[in-house]
């Protein structure tokens, strides 16, 4: 590998993993992910990323204020983690999508829905715009906390909010980075990556074929920029 990136840890049902192993025990056909973030080196987690398989990490959900995640039956013919996700907000405004499914994708960096939830999304911060050089949706890198919109989006009937430092996700050039939502394309169903990963913490319980969900608690936004890797 060129990059600090070890691979892939592909944990998707049987009909894309090529992957089977059928002798874990019942009560531990499950596993966590709590994506960390460089610009949370100063809250509780120092910003850590980690995976626990088997069990669920009660000191995270101590730290949440919750005793029990939040649950969502999964639909697995496609081998995607899907769920339905029948709404978003922007500030106040929560918008009825219907039908409409995401499945939670920890290999996929941003997170990408429809092409109006991210009109809405990026019509609340001043002077973004959708950049054809970039093919994706960017804002000016000193946009205020305060100018930036609170988003979220549902897994089931409960909403999770996006951190608003995970918004801009790399400079482009000319004072503005890219967003890290952006457009899912003709894709049917959105793709929650780390953008929207980094709020919470995610349990993918396989034996009970559901998802569940913790909104993490923030202190601080850094909203900094990403900063541009250095080439050797």
């Amino acid at each position: 590998m060129k990059s600090a990136g070890d691979g892939l840890l592909g944990l998707a049902f049987g009909r894309i993993n090529t992957i089977t192993q059928d002798d874990i025990k019942e009560d531990q056909e499950l596993f966590t992910c709590h994506l960390g973030s460089w610009r949370d080196k100063d809250e509780e987690d120092k910003g850590g990323s980690f995976y626990t398989f088997g069990y669920i990490d009660q000191e995270v959900l101590d730290r949440c204020g919750i005793s029990e995640p939040h649950w969502v039956g999964i639909d697995t013919t496609k081998g995607f983690w899907q769920f339905a996700s029948p709404s978003a907000s922007v500030n106040s405004k929560v918008i009825d999508r219907g039908p409409n499914t995401a499945i939670a994708d920890t290999g996929t960096t941003l997170a990408l829905v429809s092409d109006d939830l991210c009109k809405e999304i990026y019509g609340a911060i001043p002077d973004a715009k959708f950049d054809e050089k970039n093919q994706g949706w960017v804002f000016p890198i000193d946009t205020p906390v305060d100018k930036l919109p609170r988003v979220s989006f549902a897994v089931g009937n409960k909403r999770f909010e996006v951190q608003k430092e995970d918004l801009g996700f790399a400079k482009v050039g000319g004072g503005m980075q890219y967003g890290g939502i952006q457009s899912r394309g003709d894709f049917k169903f959105d793709i929650l990556g780390d953008t929207w990963l980094k709020a919470v913490y995610a349990i993918f319980d396989q034996g009970k074929k559901r998802f569940g969900c913790v909104q993490r608690i923030e202190q601080n936004q850094n909203i900094a920029a990403a900063p541009t890797s250095k080439k050797k």
